[in-house]
């Protein structure tokens, strides 16, 4: 009975430091969606005056934006991805896109030119993923007129810090692997890692999906490397951009935005 008993304690205890370990992660990422102004500690980065651009950049829930600036914010997507989704196993579906992007628990960093002109976004969410606490980037989108400025790394910049300053342990995002200049990007130019999570790695689907789930670490996550098994939930989003998060790579980025 003694060593049955021992066992049944060690249970317990280790499901008590689970249920501990994920309460915290809620915890933190139920305090990032309470801010009410993410980009508020960085008000150096509310501005974007560099290659001829000069907009003002502001961070909103979805909640918070006009409905012409949504609709904006949902036909430049779908101008940008719909043939690579259709390329996709998913293929682009209207309704399911725009439930997505205004879903309560979306926030958006929206780029405006001249103070009333949408010209990028970022769609993003504090979420949980595989255990663990992440900014996850649904949507990077930029007009044409404004690409190839270094606005794209620069919303991405943004990301990173706000991953940072809310004890989020890496910034997400899902890729199309047939979209071979964003792929390239955020492996090569910035760094980024296959997730755990991501198909390839955890034997879900594989080669036969047309997706990667890739991240990056913040200081937060370099000291703590999980190794979850398992299929991450979290909707797909599509990097078309430009992006980079540190600043020493800003030259090997130049030529690229």
């Amino acid at each position: 009975m003694g060593r049955k008993s021992s066992k049944a304690k060690e249970k317990k205890q280790k499901r008590l430091e689970e249920r501990a370990a994920m309460d915290a992660v809620c915890a933190k990422v139920d305090a990032a969606n309470r801010l009410g102004d993410p980009l508020e500690a960085f008000p150096v980065f509310k501005k974007y005056d560099r290659n001829g651009l000069n907009v003002s950049i502001e961070c909103k829930r979805v909640s918070g934006l006009e409905p012409a600036t949504v609709d904006w914010a949902f036909d430049l997507t779908k101008t940008n991805m719909q043939t690579m989704y259709e390329q996709s196993e998913w293929g682009w579906k209207d309704r399911e896109k725009r439930e997505e992007m205004t879903d309560d628990r979306a926030w958006y960093l929206i780029a405006w030119e001249n103070s009333s002109v949408p010209v990028a976004f970022s769609h993003f969410r504090f979420d949980v993923e595989c255990g663990d606490e992440v900014l996850y980037c649904y949507e990077v989108q930029l007009e044409s007129k404004v690409r190839r400025k270094g606005l794209g790394k620069f919303l991405i910049q943004i990301l990173q810090l706000m991953a940072n300053s809310t004890q989020m342990k890496k910034v997400m995002l899902t890729v199309f692997k047939h979209n071979h200049g964003a792929y390239q990007f955020f492996r090569e130019a910035l760094q980024f890692e296959i997730d755990d999570s991501s198909p390839s790695m955890s034997g879900c689907c594989g080669e036969d999906c047309s997706y990667e789930i890739l991240s990056r670490r913040t200081k937060f996550g370099d000291s703590q490397h999980s190794h979850a098994a398992g299929f991450s939930t979290a909707p797909y989003i599509h990097a078309w951009t430009n992006g980079m998060f540190m600043p020493t790579f800003m030259k090997v980025l130049e030529s690229w935005v």
